[in-house]
């Protein structure tokens, strides 16, 4: 229970930064349920924490994964505060591509962020994400349809993690068994 405490803590503490970007859980069932959601085939989330205090700095999550000839994901992240503009989340982030193209042997990445969120575009360009297309009205965020720029990055255009690692990645999907929740069934994530 202590990652459920520390988790919604975060989130509260980081309400303005989120909006109007992204609703994480705000309450222990809500919490609970995205937990569900990490333990399907199709959902892989990860906690970003800090190598030195094991803190909570943000999240990537890796939503809608197909696979076969398509092998591909869409990727949803936030950080917490005060961790934010720290490079933390650009660090984070680099684990996670490198774990969807290693091990998840995932062919494309996309992330579909609003036009105005800087922060966020800053951070793909950062890893060699390229601008896509541009979709109107494409996800409903707190209740009102949003515009969205598609960001994608593949296999082959991944150059690989930053050389920094203040930051460390720990996938949701095993925080699930600190959590007492039973490991995904299929073994391919566990």
């Amino acid at each position: 229970m202590r990652r459920l405490s520390e988790f919604l803590a975060a989130t509260r503490r980081s309400r303005r930064l989120h909006a109007p970007w992204v609703s994480p859980p705000e309450t222990s069932t809500a919490y609970r349920a995205y937990m569900r959601r990490l333990r399907q085939d199709r959902q892989v989330g990860h906690f970003v924490c800090r190598r030195d205090s094991r803190e909570l700095v943000g999240v990537v999550n890796v939503n809608e994964i197909v696979r076969g000839a398509f092998r591909s994901g869409y990727l949803g992240y936030y950080a917490f505060m005060p961790h934010h503009r720290q490079g933390l989340m650009t660090e984070g982030l680099a684990l996670v591509l490198r774990d969807a193209f290693r091990r998840l042997g995932l062919h494309r990445l996309e992330a579909n962020i609003q036009p105005g969120n800087a922060a966020s575009t800053r951070l793909v360009r950062r890893l060699g994400f390229r601008r896509e297309g541009y979709s109107r009205r494409y996800l409903a965020i707190r209740g009102r349809w949003r515009d969205h720029e598609r960001w994608a990055i593949l296999a082959e255009e991944w150059r690989g993690p930053l050389p920094r690692a203040t930051a460390r990645v720990r996938s949701a999907r095993s925080a699930l068994t600190v959590h007492a929740a039973p490991p995904a069934r299929t073994g391919r994530h566990a």
